[in-house]
């Protein structure tokens, strides 16, 4: 189905040449004259994108704009504009409008404005679709993902989750494990029952058996009455090891006894106490290597290990990085009251070419700040921790094991990118930075699908 585009425009030569181009490059195109007529229209017709002139007569483009995206807010809006308005129409952008092009223009330039639109407009459909069926169901919460590894862990946790089958979930530290943890304990019959998290590495060697076990009264010196121990807190429901890795080898042996037995006996008493928990369990190591060095029980470790889930580091599904930003955008914005957040291409570049050591976790972190730091709506490069920031210069000096064809297209590229980034998108002093035309950068962005953008500073 063709893409529906009004154009409203009170030069008649202006108009006349926007509809045949725009026709013979596959559009429906419907022309206006004045702020009237498209007023008139857009409350009487659906279209995909409207491009209108800043200046008209009756009602100017910002009038349009406020009343279209009151109707309509999934149409798009680009502004026609000269030069001396640029910073109208900046407002205009910030107001709702995808982007402006300032005149006199090209037809290569407006199709590369209109085909940005649509592949913008294309994501956030996919977003939506994503949001409207993946994240329908409550028990994933905040696990974002549509990469074939994910959905892979999706599938897992579904068919684990109404079992009591012990659970391994591995993966660096960052990636999500205790976000895997609790789907499973949501998505199973104990769901509404006790669920109890210890994080291994952070409980002393001294005081893990008590904290696990549970102590009697006089069991030792400051056990001035009995406690139950996470075990018994636990019964009924599930129990979370995060860092299993990490639990003392003294220790080991003791759990295995619970968890074939599926008793406690509290320090100081002698009478077991039984108890009905599920078990699940994350490490961000290696256990078959502590194993190897005796760090770890091998015994131990095919009993927690009898349905293991994998969650692959966030550099090997950068599938997922759109969805995650477009996530933890919509938390933050929220969070922050900044809901009405300008994210340019060239943050969301480096926020996608990132290597994340730190996984999904430093991602979050990374636009949390930058979302703090933004003003005006715009989130810019420098809001980025610094480390997001060096990434438009990495990649400049291209490994070896490319041809010299291809070093010489991506040195190019990058320093493109670079040009934009400093002179805040701007096509003309980016330009005239490189050394070259206008309309010979254009040819570049639409050759290395590099998406540009205006900015008032």
């Amino acid at each position: 189905m063709k893409n529906r585009i009004l154009v409203i425009e009170d030069e008649p030569s202006v108009s006349l040449g926007m509809s045949h181009f725009l026709s013979s490059s596959g559009y429906l195109v419907k022309t206006c004259e004045d702020g009237a007529t498209g007023l008139s229209t857009i409350e009487n017709e659906s279209f995909d994108l409207v491009i209108t002139d800043l200046k008209l007569p009756y009602y100017d483009g910002l009038t349009l704009l406020k009343h279209l995206k009151a109707i309509s807010p999934d149409t798009g809006v680009i502004i026609m504009t000269a030069y001396a308005d640029v910073k109208t129409a900046v407002q205009a952008i910030k107001d709702g409008a995808f982007d402006y092009i300032a005149k006199p223009f090209s037809n290569e330039e407006l199709l590369i404005t209109i085909e940005r639109f649509l592949k913008f407009r294309n994501l956030e459909l996919e977003l939506n679709r994503l949001r409207d069926s993946v994240r329908e169901k409550t028990g994933f919460e905040n696990l974002i993902g549509v990469s074939p590894s994910m959905k892979d862990v999706f599938d897992r946790i579904e068919s684990i989750a109404r079992t009591d089958v012990p659970v391994l979930i591995q993966g660096e530290s960052g990636t999500g494990k205790e976000l895997v943890a609790n789907a499973i304990h949501n998505l199973s019959p104990r769901k509404n029952k006790p669920y109890v998290k210890i994080n291994c590495a952070a409980i002393p060697e001294n005081l893990f058996e008590s904290e696990l076990f549970g102590y009697e009264k006089g069991a030792f010196t400051g056990a001035t009455e009995t406690r139950k121990g996470k075990f018994e807190i636990a019964n009924s429901g599930s129990i979370f090891f995060d860092e299993i890795g990490d639990m003392p080898l003294g220790l080991q042996a003791k759990l295995l006894r619970v968890i074939e037995d599926q008793t406690v006996t509290r320090l100081g008493g002698y009478e077991p106490i039984k108890v009905d928990v599920r078990d699940i369990y994350a490490t961000s190591k290696n256990l078959k290597k502590i194993i190897e060095t005796g760090g770890f029980r091998e015994d131990l470790f095919y009993r927690i290990n009898v349905v293991p889930i994998v969650i692959p580091p966030l550099r090997e599904r950068k599938d997922d990085i759109p969805y995650l930003i477009e996530h933890f955008l919509k938390h933050f914005g929220e969070k922050y009251s900044k809901t009405e957040l300008k994210v340019p291409p060239t943050v969301y570049a480096a926020l996608m070419t990132y290597h994340y050591p730190g996984n999904v976790r430093e991602l979050k972190h990374a636009i949390e700040q930058a979302i703090i730091l933004s003003k005006d709506g715009l989130i810019d490069i420098r809001n980025l921790p610094n480390e997001f920031s060096a990434t438009k210069t990495e990649g400049i000096f291209p490994g070896d094991d490319m041809t010299l064809q291809a070093s010489i297209m991506n040195l190019e590229k990058q320093k493109i990118i670079m040009a934009l980034n400093d002179t805040g998108g701007k096509k003309i002093e980016a330009a005239k930075k490189l050394g070259i035309s206008r309309k010979v950068l254009w040819k570049k962005l639409k050759e290395y699908n590099i998406n540009s953008y205006q900015s008032e500073t």
